[in-house]
This record gives structure tokens, sequence and C-alpha cells, in this order.
């Protein structure tokens, strides 16, 4: 059977993977004065590991989307619009991470389709404000709930039956 993590204990992980602290994040989880040596202890165990490393992949992951959209956001056309006056000798070196499509028309024209930075700014405001306080996730968070609220009903109704 699966050792799963306590609230308190998720709590230490949520707040250590903000803080990279173990005493001032169990202290902020609620193990009040020996928060130091709970810490210690915590950083022990395979299961606040598992769960520290999930949201440190789980940050970087977000971290990423967010360089993404801030480049598509605030990033320069000036490589694209070189390329659609006919410069082609340094399409390596040229920036087109704005660019979604670039078709060849009749005629020997170039139709360039960029991102819609409106749009990227909407998704890196979404990614911003989906980080709380301590670094969990509303998702997550609901997620828990769900879970918690599917076991009371699962235990209210087997003790009906």
């Amino acid at each position: 059977m699966k050792n799963s993590l306590t609230k308190k204990e998720k709590e230490f992980c949520r707040y250590y993977v903000t803080l990279q602290n173990s005493r001032e994040a169990a202290s902020n989880a609620g193990y009040g004065m020996l928060s130091r040596l709970a810490g210690e202890k915590l950083m022990m165990k395979k299961e606040v590991k598992d769960e520290i490393a999930r949201l440190n992949k789980l940050n970087e992951d977000l971290s990423c989307a967010k360089q993404g959209f801030r480049r598509l956001a605030f990033g320069s056309v000036a490589d694209a619009i070189r390329l659609i006056d006919g410069e082609r000798d340094n399409l390596d070196s040229m920036d087109l991470f704005m660019v979604s499509d670039i078709k060849l028309v009749k005629g020997g024209g170039m139709e360039v389709k960029f991102y819609d930075r409106q749009k990227a700014l909407e998704s890196l405001a979404s990614l911003e404000q989906m980080t709380s306080a301590d670094g969990s996730l509303p998702i997550y968070r609901a997620l828990e709930n769900s879970a918690r609220a599917i076991a009371l009903e699962s235990e209210a109704y087997q003790n009906e039956g």
C-alpha cells in the first residue's frame, strides 16, 4: 500500500518549493516550535521528496510556458519582415518564433501569419494568476477538494448501507 502525504505534509512541500528552506516551510505549514527538526525529518521521507520533485517539475513547465507566451506577446517581428522583403541568406539565424504560418503565393509573393499577441498576453496573464501566493495551483486544490468530497460521499453511502 502506497503511503500518501497528510495535508500538513503537502503544505510543507508547497512551501518548500517556494521558500527552499525546510525550517521555514515546516513553520509555515504549522509544525510549530520544532519546525527545524520537523523540516529535517520531512526532507528524509521519500514521499515528501517525490512530491517536491513533482511540484518543482510543474513550476518548471509553467515557467517555460510563460517564457514562450512572453516571446509571443513582446517579441520582435524584424526578422520576419526581412524574410518578407526577400532576405533569405541567413534563415538559420533569423528569429521567426512569432510566425505561425508561411505560404508562398502565386506570382512570387509570400504570406506570413503571426501568432495573436493579444491571445498570448491573455494566456500569460492566466498563467501568472494560476499560481497562488503559497505556490500551489488552483487546479491542484480543486482536484484535492474533489477527491475529498468523493471520499466523504463514499463514506456516507457505505454508512447508509
